[in-house]
Order: C-alpha cells, then sequence, then structure tokens
C-alpha cells in the first residue's frame, strides 16, 4: 500500500472574516469550541494519513505555536512558510521538495464530511495525475463550473457563467489529489493560481485530470454569514460529525456552572468553566466557549460566543458573532448580523 501524504493552504488572510482574524488565522477560528482546521484533520486521520505539510503565511508563528502544544492527531507536520503571498499553486510549488508521493490537498477554509478513502480510490482507480473533488452547486453562475465526460475526465472549466452558458451545476470544492510531477508544471516562487493557471494547462496537455462528484456535507466558511452557519450545521446535525448524542440538546464541559433558574432550550454547546447565572435564556443554535460567564438575565438566541468572554446583566445578544476576551456590560442590545472582535468592550446601555 501506497503512503499518501496531505498539504493543507493555511496562507490567506481571512478579510471576509475580519474582525474575527486580525489576531486569529482563518482555519484555527473555532467550530463549536475546536479549530475549524481540526476537522479537516479528523478526515485525514481516518484515511489513515501520517504526514501533513501546512502552507502558512499570515500569522503562521500561530499555526506552531497552537500544534506544538495540540498535536493529538499523532501526524508528523511539515511547515512551509511563504514570505509573500505565492497563491494556491505558488504555495504548493514552495513546497515541492515534500511532495514526492501521492498527496491530498485542502483549502484550509472548507468545512466537509468527505469520506477520503472513496476519493483515493476513485484516483487510483482512473490512473488520474489530478482529482478535484466536485460539489453540485445551487446557483452554478456565482462559481467557475467544472464540465465532466461520462467517465468523469474533465473537459473544461467555465468561469462564472451567465444562466444561458450553464452546461453542468459541478463546482470545485477546494479539494484535490495530486501526484507529484504535476508540480513540474507550475511556475517558481511566483504567486499563480490552480484554477486559472495549472488546470487549464493540464487540460491542454491532455493530463489526466478527473472530477470526483460528492454528495457530502460541504461549506466554504470564508464569511460571517458561512461561519455562523457551519455553527448552526453542525449543532443541527447536518453533518457526520455528531456533536449531540441522540436526543441530547445541552452539551456542557468540566466545572460548568448553571443556575437552576436560567432556561435553555434549542442545541447549545457550553464550554468548560463557562458560568450561565440567574434567569439566563438561552434558546436556539448556540456554541458559548471555554471561561466565559453569562450574567442575570440576559438572553442569547442563535449567536456564538468564544473564550473568555463576559455578557453583562440584562443584556441581549441575537444573530450574532463575539470573539475571545470581550466584555459586554449590562443592558447591551447586540442585533442580528452583529460581529465583535477581540478584546472589545461594549459599554452599558449600547445597542449595536
Amino acid at each position: 500500500m501506497r503512503t499518501i501524504k496531505a498539504l493543507i493552504l493555511l496562507g490567506g488572510l481571512g478579510t471576509r472574516l475580519r474582525p474575527l482574524t486580525c489576531h486569529i488565522p482563518k482555519p484555527l477560528l473555532p467550530l463549536v469550541n475546536r479549530p475549524s482546521l481540526n476537522y479537516q484533520l479528523d478526515l485525514l486521520k481516518k484515511a489513515k494519513i501520517k504526514e501533513v505539510i501546512f502552507c502558512t503565511g499570515y500569522l503562521s508563528t500561530v499555526f506552531k505555536n497552537y500544534f506544538t502544544q495540540n498535536n493529538n492527531f499523532g501526524f508528523k507536520i511539515y511547515y512551509m512558510d511563504e514570505k509573500t503571498p505565492l497563491g494556491t499553486g505558488g504555495a504548493i510549488k514552495n513546497a515541492q521538495r515534500l511532495v514526492d508521493t501521492t498527496t491530498v490537498i485542502f483549502n484550509g477554509d472548507i468545512l466537509t464530511d468527505i469520506d477520503l478513502n472513496k476519493v483515493i480510490e476513485f484516483h487510483h482507480k482512473n490512473n488520474a495525475v489530478v482529482t478535484i473533488v466536485l460539489i453540485r452547486a445551487k446557483d452554478p453562475t456565482i462559481y467557475g463550473l467544472v464540465e465532466t465526460d461520462k467517465h468523469n475526465r474533465i473537459e473544461r472549466f467555465l468561469e462564472k457563467p451567465s444562466w444561458d452558458e450553464v452546461t453542468c451545476n459541478t463546482i470545485n470544492a477546494g479539494i484535490y489529489v495530486f501526484e507529484p510531477q504535476i508540480l513540474d508544471y507550475i511556475p517558481e516562487g511566483i504567486n499563480y493560481s490552480l484554477e486559472r493557471g495549472l488546470f487549464p494547462l493540464l487540460l491542454e496537455k491532455k493530463e489526466r485530470v478527473y472530477g470526483y462528484i460528492s454528495n457530502s456535507y460541504w461549506l466554504d466558511i470564508g464569511t460571517i454569514e458561512k461561519y455562523l452557519q457551519a455553527h448552526y450545521d453542525l449543532l443541527n446535525g447536518e453533518t457526520s460529525y455528531k456533536i449531540f448524542k441522540y436526543n441530547q440538546n445541552l452539551i456542557y464541559g468540566p466545572k460548568v456552572n448553571i443556575s437552576p433558574s436560567s432556561r435553555i432550550s434549542g442545541k447549545v454547546v457550553l464550554g468548560s468553566g463557562t458560568k450561565i447565572e440567574q434567569y439566563v435564556q438561552i434558546t436556539g443554535l448556540v456554541s458559548i466557549g471555554n471561561n466565559c460567564i453569562i450574567r442575570k438575565g440576559s438572553q442569547i438566541i442563535d449567536s456564538v460566543i468564544l473564550d473568555d468572554t463576559e455578557i453583562g446583566e440584562g443584556s441581549s445578544i441575537e444573530h450574532a458573532v463575539i470573539s475571545h476576551k470581550c466584555k459586554i456590560e449590562p443592558h447591551v442590545i447586540i442585533s442580528p448580523g452583529s460581529v465583535i472582535g477581540t478584546n472589545s468592550h461594549i459599554t452599558r446601555y449600547s445597542k449595536l
């Protein structure tokens, strides 16, 4: 059995997720109190992959610090840091000396529960040099489409077509399997795109590029709206990552203190050391991090609150994201769509 490696593209700035990504790289943002990257690492572990290459750029030292302390997966991790942004293709080229076998590649901002063993089997069965995982889009006009023949060999890439140009609904899911020789096509030391550069070139060269059409859960979590949606989908059981056991609606870590007078309904996760005071109402799909304090009479609806945050007495938060180490004073109203960045301090009676 041949050795398989993995490579994860982690160099993005995460600008569409600001202010959450001002101090934390996008793949380490928590999803239900776990770094989003860990869900991809779960898939790699299931596929029995033991070596992972992290292509980092923005806040690269944060990754190294985190996984020095939290490599519970047992992977051998290699770090390839880009000093200037190299794009999806350039980042992989930068790691070429490590890509010496069949390699599974992930964009770092994807939540999926795909079975990688099936993708790898498909890749080898078709003797492909590149396999691109494809998913079906409800609105194909906002994506680049990927056309395949009846054998799933890729024939054409079509960038953001109008409705009268649409011939299929399959799009690039940002998950690939590469053979190492393909990296010879990528120019060295420049910003280079897989999607606009390498893949069309491979079709010109008649290389064996195949599309694996997946029906698994998939979400690009590159925006605040999608970040919230990822939480909702995980809490609601839309993926194969089972957060709750059968008929379970509340999970909490050690040293959690919940007042008997509080009311919790929906699907709720509370991190360790968190305190819920009297008469608090928590409703809907809610994730609250570690060591948070939700003060008396507060209301939390369909929201995400990250570690070490305090919500003041009588405050109301709905369909919002509150980042790490925030202090929300009493009687604050945080309206749907609001995002509060790390270390923010919101004064009493504010309305956002």
